[in-house]
């Protein structure tokens, strides 16, 4: 699989036409399919196939953190800055956009290897594989979690499964999550082409459009039964320390959006090439509205008493009729919707890993060996990760919001400040700058903030009020 020496693609308005058009050398995957190759022949992905795709990258776990922002920042800054990334990350996308366009590449390791050379393509490859095994892992552990239960300082938290039909072999977590990798994962990760997922994104949306529906039905039930309190609309800021705290959440909300290694990936399959810009600007949006009314409505409801992982919150009583039923409902609607996120995030996980390893090779789709044992690797390092290894997530806390940043905002960034073909202008570089400079604060705050939660860490530790 070659992603940073590529050939340049040709853009066409239309990828539909009477000839078949084969680049042997083609990024990523190719846009036809040869008789070679084993397919049938594709035509290009819809506007409506890769939004969904484009949406599902963006709405993973990070919507369960969303809500906990409101709780630092007030409702009106806090929905003020959601959309506010929802622009910076339209804006990055459009450099990396732009920037593929005029140095004539296909894949955002090639404009990397464009912009810097070899060494900046590989920087790029090891950053998609830190994020997105991280990112995979912690959804496995999440899956593991919801559904067979968890342990923390000797209090035992009863998964969905072992809820309802009490402690068995068949609903303990390895089992549980072999199942998972076994019958859901393996089998959508052997697709070729992205656009391959799109039902599976377009499920993966509306499971967490369930999870929203049901948090404002509730929050609506319990607003007229008068026992919501009006919730905080500005940040509370009483002393210095109350002020750097509004800092915490940006690591949340900067990465909320990060999309940016799947971009390329739908573009070289759309049937009609211009209208990315579109999709990523549908996608945000959908994004956008689905993180505003999350986080309106999860912190209308738990108010003060919001965790940072708002999920939490469902595994109490929610002091309304059928509030158990409700809560197994979120749990699992959330379970489900991780499991359909997974595919999307290992499609760019498994060409990077290619591209890294085997540079100069031609491309993973029409490599069904080396397809496979990339496949096979990967899924049994995260699900080793997620099992057997304790401390991991620790791990990629510090090292997961590092190279998200660095994917989302400091690389498309640093980019357009290189200006390889000289197209940037002076408010493009402008722009640039802040990125970096949101991005590295980003990275300090939350490499603090998690230095701080672990050295915290102690038996005795209780919850702060």
């Amino acid at each position: 699989m070659t992603i940073g020496n590529i050939s340049p693609k040709k853009e066409k308005k239309s990828r539909r036409s009477k000839h078949v058009v084969v680049d042997e050398k083609a990024p990523l995957l190719p846009k036809r399919q040869d008789e070679d190759a084993g397919y049938d022949e594709f035509n290009g992905a819809s506007f409506t196939g890769a939004v969904f795709n484009l949406s599902t990258t963006i709405v993973g776990a990070g919507i369960m953190a969303l809500p906990a922002t409101m709780k630092v920042l007030g409702l009106v800054l806090g929905i003020a800055m959601i959309i506010f990334m929802a622009f910076l990350t339209d804006a990055s996308i459009e450099f990396l956009l732009r920037f593929s366009r005029a140095g004539k590449t296909s894949s955002y390791g090639s404009l990397m290897g464009d912009a810097f050379g070899k060494y900046g393509r590989i920087f790029l490859q090891i950053c998609v594989l830190v994020n997105n095994i991280g990112v995979l892992v912690v959804y496995m552990i999440i899956i593991g979690d919801v559904l067979s239960g968890t342990s923390s300082s000797g209090v035992h938290h009863a998964g969905v499964l072992e809820g309802w039909f009490g402690e068995h072999w068949w609903n303990g977590r390895t089992f549980v999550l072999t199942a998972t990798t076994l019958g859901i994962f393996s089998p959508l990760a052997c697709f070729k082409r992205i656009d391959s997922l799109r039902y599976t994104s377009a499920l993966s949306v509306a499971l967490a459009v369930v999870f929203l529906v049901i948090t404002v039905g509730i929050a609506v039930v319990k607003l007229f039964t008068g026992t919501i309190m009006m919730p905080r609309l500005l940040p509370d800021v009483t002393d210095l320390t109350s002020f750097w705290k509004l800092f915490t959440v940006v690591p949340v909300l900067v990465t909320a959006y990060i999309c940016h290694y799947n971009v390329h990936s739908i573009d070289n399959e759309l049937e009609d090439s211009t209208q990315i810009t579109p999709v990523v600007r549908t996608a945000l949006a959908l994004c956008s509205t689905v993180y505003v009314t999350i986080s309106f409505f999860g912190f209308l409801l738990f108010g003060d008493g919001t965790l940072d992982d708002v999920l939490a919150n469902f595994d109490t009583d929610l002091g309304i009729p059928y509030s158990s039923l409700l809560n197994d409902a979120v749990r699992v609607s959330y379970a489900a919707h991780l499991m359909l996120v997974f595919p999307i995030v290992f499609f760019p996980l498994r060409l990077n890993m290619d591209g890294l390893l085997f540079p100069s090779a031609r491309s993973l789709s029409r490599s069904n060996t080396r397809f496979a044992l990339i496949t096979a690797g990967l899924i049994t390092v995260i699900f080793l990760g997620a099992n057997f290894i304790p401390s991991i997530w620790d791990a990629f806390q510090f090292t997961g919001a590092t190279a998200a940043v660095c994917l989302g905002f400091i690389f498309p960034a640093a980019v357009t400040l290189k200006d390889p073909h000289f197209i940037a202008t002076k408010k493009d570089k402008i722009l640039a700058v802040f990125m970096i400079v949101l991005a590295v604060f980003s990275n300090l705050v939350a490499i603090y903030s998690d230095a701080y939660a672990l050295f915290k860490k102690n038996p005795d530790a209780g919850p702060r009020a």
